[in-house]
């Protein structure tokens, strides 16, 4: 121990005999009383040999008063010889009884008497004087190297920790003269002057917990000191515990019954903190305790109490008793009048409840603005508008209130149903408050009831040139114009007027933003992993870690909730501590290499955004404006983004979403996905149509188009089709899709076989026969079939039972015709194409496909259906080819020019 120094420098020194110190007893005889500065005693242009002088007073000063203590006037010997001098015998007898009883009752003690060991020697109280010289002249230096010679000759003593406070904080170095101020401190714990700086010198280094600390030991030292408890409470507010804040008003009110301030802010914060009963409590007693003088506000503040807790009877009780005791019926304060007639009027008298409000005027308006908007607003909630209108009128026109008294107004003419001067003053209103949103949303209803639509968008819409205020980016609040509930009653105005781009340009961000975020947070709602920075974030509520000071771990002042998760976070600090351990243990017995690669437990989790539509799934008008939406989208022409709305939705509320309303999407999804430019975006929707619809053969047309539509084949569309041909083997949709896909591929073969399955299950269909005969006819051209008459034969076989069963249609002619001109047989083939040219077929309607309402129909070119110009153009070609030139030109003239 050569240095001071070593004292807050971590690892020996003083910290071996810091830690505990309530074990040390410490007497001392030469010390400066009541955080006494040396500097006080100096005079200026005093020599140093009088200063010396003067100091040598102080110590034996201090020694002889301390040496005196006791033996006063009132001591037993002084007052036995005042007696022997003028006495009586009775008075001697009385006496002298007097002392033998007291030692006869208290024995005598033995050994030393305490605090004689304790006693300074010469060599300390000289190093102690000299130093308070050399720090009384500046020399800072010198009184530094004396007293951290004190120190190591007695530790225990306050005095040289003292003085080397006020050295340092002379020198400027506060952290150090707060060291050895705590030092001083805690070897004299009973000396509340020493705390009391302490307290304000731990907040300015921004040490809360030793301020904290050394606030409690300051109370300790000198507990009827009430302005120290007020600095606690303010603390305790500070740091968000209300209920420690009351506790320590409370404890005011204790030590001075009479402070009424204090009274009220306890009664306050514990009804803040949930100490309800305590409050009524705490008021109650203090009105029992000065039954005749007690303070009027407190009446005020439990009549207050009261009335918030509907117990109006209690109130007007105490009311009635505070007229009693002050005497004071004609000159009753008006706050109490008022509360008085608040309570009769939700007791349902409302005659005397008018009789205490006649001191409310017009004229005195400035004065008693507070309590005829108290007053108003007890007849709006027991709904006596017509009365509250009455008041609300009479702070018309204050400058202070003037837009909420205007909105109050409106809001009572509303109830009354007089919708006209309700629009008057909302709009009078909005002129002051324009960001009320609640305000303008019901003078919207207003107007649409008054069918004033275009005032309604008007007043919905942004305006044109709008100006954002300094005190709007101060609060991060949003304009009006930005809040969701006000674009969606405008979105469902423009639903309802049908201006599709309006409605669609104001609900699809809302919407799209909102399922966005639903669908990223969708997995982080689980319970998520705290990083380390959060953990070590919420530990500092333990303790203050400061390596620059001497006393550390100092616990801060914190509400209950913030210590249980300081607990919970340091168990799992102390967990991941010991993994992290076990982890670099087993590497370095496998003989690897540990590399710490924590830098996803160090980067801080973004917190979840809350959607604009936070219940978006909760509503049934929700579901209903995305689904318009996707259909607007739709109309609109806007595939992607309706496909994606139709995605998130269904990604969100794959669980919860009924079947019936998941039907609903995926029936929109499937009808947008044949307009779509991808139809694989698309696919799903289809299939999930087919898979609720197995037998439908609109939704198999519905599923056959789009799969046309596919560049490249879909491996989900082959493994559901099969999964359909393996699990409905009777279905004849996808074995005749199935057979279709071969052919385009020119394996005519399998797509027979296909077909004949097919025809098996519908023998007498006109299209099983089509595509049977028409697959045969195919494979007959091909060169390994070694019968191929005979597959001829039969291809035409079955085209001509589809002509039966087409009754001679046009399109059944053709297709034989063209089977005979695929062939060869141009002969054949002419003559079936000329009875095609001589049949006018009319339009036949289209296949329908899966909607989800009867839109309107598609504008179709007639003559869809007629095959006499595909018919033509063939036969003109077995014309040229046969070298009637002029016949197949005369063919084209006739049929295929417009």
């Amino acid at each position: 121990m050569g240095s001071l120094e070593g004292f807050w420098s971590g690892g020996g020194g003083l910290r071996g005999w810091v830690q505990d110190f309530s074990e040390v007893e410490v007497f001392f005889s030469v010390r400066f009383e009541g955080n006494i500065n040396p500097l006080d005693f100096v005079k200026e242009g005093t020599s140093e040999v009088q200063l010396y002088q003067e100091l040598e007073k102080l110590n034996y000063g201090t020694l002889v008063g301390k040496r005196r203590q006791g033996q006063g006037e009132g001591s037993v010997k002084k007052q036995r010889t005042e007696i022997n001098a003028g006495a009586t015998p009775a008075e001697m007898e009385e006496v002298m009884n007097y002392t033998s009883r007291r030692r006869s009752k208290k024995p005598k003690k033995r050994g030393r008497r305490k605090g004689s060991r304790n006693k300074l020697s010469t060599e300390i109280t000289k190093k102690l004087g000299d130093a308070n010289l050399h720090y009384a002249h500046g020399r800072y230096e010198e009184a530094i190297r004396l007293l951290r010679e004190v120190v190591l000759l007695a530790p225990n003593l306050p005095d040289p920790y003292h003085t080397l406070g006020l050295v340092y904080n002379s020198m400027g170095d506060k952290a150090k003269s707060v060291n050895c101020y705590m030092l001083a401190a805690n070897f004299g714990p009973k000396e509340s002057p020493l705390w009391k700086p302490l307290v304000t010198w731990s907040i300015e280094l921004g040490n809360i917990g030793q301020a904290w600390w050394c606030l409690s030991k300051a109370i300790t030292a000198d507990p009827a000191d009430i302005t120290l408890r007020y600095h606690r409470a303010s603390l305790c507010m500070e740091a968000g515990d209300f209920l420690k804040a009351a506790e320590s008003y409370d404890q005011i009110v204790q030590i001075c019954p009479d402070n009424v301030e204090a009274l009220k802010n306890a009664a306050v914060l514990y009804k803040r903190s949930g100490q309800f009963e305590r409050s009524i409590t705490l008021l109650e007693d203090y009105l029992n305790n000065h039954p005749s003088e007690a303070d009027i506000t407190v009446v005020d503040m439990l009549a207050l109490f009261f009335i918030e807790s509907n117990s109006y009877t209690k109130a007007l009780q105490h009311i009635e008793h505070a007229k009693k005791a002050c005497g004071l019926v004609n000159e009753f304060p008006l706050c109490l009048r008022v509360r008085e007639g608040i309570c009769h009027a939700h007791l349902g008298n409302i005659e005397k409840a008018e009789i205490c409000f006649s001191l409310l005027q017009r004229n005195n308006v400035e004065q008693q603005m507070d309590y005829m908007m108290a007053v108003a607003n007890s007849y709006v909630n027991l709904h006596q508008h017509e009365l509250a209108l009455k008041y609300y009128l009479m702070l018309d026109g204050c400058v202070l209130k003037n837009e909420l008294v205007s909105l109050k107004i409106a809001h009572c003419y509303s109830a009354l149903e007089k919708a006209t001067s309700a629009i008057q003053f909302f709009y009078k209103g909005l002129q002051a408050s324009e960001d009320d949103i609640d305000a303008r949303l019901t003078l919207a209803s207003l107007l649409l009831k008054e069918n004033r639509e275009e005032e309604v968008v008007e007043l919905l819409s942004p305006p044109t040139n709008p100006v954002f205020s300094k005190d709007m980016h101060a609060d991060k609040s949003e304009p009006w114009w930005l809040n969701v509930k006000v674009k969606l009653r405008l979105a469902q105005i423009y639903r309802t007027k049908g201006k599709l781009e309006a409605f669609v340009e104001v609900i699809y961000p809302i919407i799209h933003e909102s399922l966005k975020i639903d669908s990223m947070d969708q997995k982080a709602k689980q319970r998520k992993r705290l990083s380390m920075n959060e953990l070590s974030e919420r530990v500092k509520v333990l303790g203050d870690h400061q390596t620059d000071s001497v006393f550390q771990n100092f616990r801060r002042p914190a509400p209950r909730k913030e210590l249980l998760k300081a607990n919970r976070a340091a168990k799992l600090l102390k967990k991941r501590a010991t993994s992290k351990e076990e982890k670099i243990s087993t590497a370095m017995a496998a003989g690897l290499d540990w590399e710490s690669d924590e830098s996803g437990d160090d980067v801080p989790q973004q917190p979840l955004k809350e959607p604009p539509l936070p219940d978006l799934f909760k509503d049934e008008e929700h579901y209903n404006l995305i689904s318009d939406l996707c259909k607007a989208l739709a109309s609109l022409r806007r595939y992607s983004e309706a496909l994606e709305l139709i995605k998130l939705t269904l990604k969100i509320t794959y669980k919860t979403l009924p079947a019936e309303k998941k039907e609903k999407f995926q029936s929109l999804g499937a009808q947008i996905a044949l307009n779509v430019f991808d139809p694989s975006d698309g696919f799903d929707y289809v299939r999930y149509i087919v898979q609720q619809r197995s037998q439908s053969v609109a939704a198999w047309n519905c599923y056959y188009r789009l799969v046309l539509r596919l560049e490249n084949r879909l491996s989900k569309h082959n493994k559901f089709l099969h999964h359909m041909r393996v699990e409905h083997k009777d279905l004849v949709p996808p074995m005749i899709i199935s057979g279709n896909q071969f052919t385009m591929i020119s394996q005519h073969q399998v797509a027979a076989r296909e077909y004949l399955e097919a025809h098996k299950h519908m023998p007498n269909s006109p299209l099983t026969n089509l595509c049977v005969g028409t697959a045969l006819v195919n494979l007959a051209l091909g060169h390994r079939l070694q019968n191929k008459h005979q597959c001829v034969a039969q291809g035409l076989a079955f085209l001509y039972n589809n002509l039966r069963l087409c009754e001679n249609s046009q399109e059944a002619l053709y297709n034989i015709a063209r089977a005979f001109h695929h062939v060869g047989l141009v002969t054949l083939a002419a003559t079936y194409y000329e009875r095609v040219l001589a049949i006018s077929q009319e339009d036949c309607p289209l296949p329908e496909l899966i909607k989800v309402d009867k839109g309107p129909a598609k504008d179709v070119k007639s003559g869809y259906c007629d095959l006499r110009r595909e018919a033509a153009y063939n036969l003109h070609l077995i014309y040229k080819r046969s070298g009637a030139v002029d016949l197949a030109r005369q063919v084209l003239r006739d049929y295929c020019t417009l």
